[in-house]
């Protein structure tokens, strides 16, 4: 059952990098849910196709599988997203800027498909690289030590 539910989060994964989405229908369950979205969605697979929509094409993030485990009900990835920044979700100046950021992502199956996404990504790195958040001062953490 893991070879099947792992494929399917790889199926997942080239949607997303294609933009071809369409077969979200076949990978996850009618009441799938999204917990790492930052909108509200509706579930299943339109749900998930919105978000993933927006992830490809205003985001315009290409993700690349560093890790991926599985156990008898869920998937595991470490994976690198670059992207585009956009203004109006990475803050004033990021549009047009490429950056790069380590994300992870545990997906509960049933079967063969998917039933639930909880999504972590570091946006902290993504703004800093961006120019739209300040690096951490190192002597200032020196001295907090």
């Amino acid at each position: 059952m893991s070879e099947r539910a792992e494929r399917a989060v790889r199926q997942v994964f080239d949607a997303i990098n294609s933009g071809e989405l369409g077969i979200l229908d076949e990978l996850v369950t009618a009441d799938f849910v999204d917990h790492g979205s930052p909108f509200p969605l509706p579930p299943g697979p339109e749900g998930y196709r919105a978000i993933l929509g927006f992830v490809h094409g205003v985001l315009r993030i290409q993700y690349v599988i560093e890790d991926l485990f599985s156990t008898a009900d869920r998937v595991v990835v470490r994976a690198l997203a670059r992207g585009v920044g956009v203004d109006a979700v990475h803050g004033d100046g990021a549009a047009g800027r490429p950056y790069a950021m380590t994300t992870a992502h545990i997906y509960r199956t049933e079967g063969d498909r998917l039933a639930e996404h909880w999504g972590v990504r570091d946006e902290l790195a993504a703004r800093i690289q961006l120019g739209t958040v300040a690096e951490p001062d190192p002597d200032a953490l020196a001295g907090a030590l």
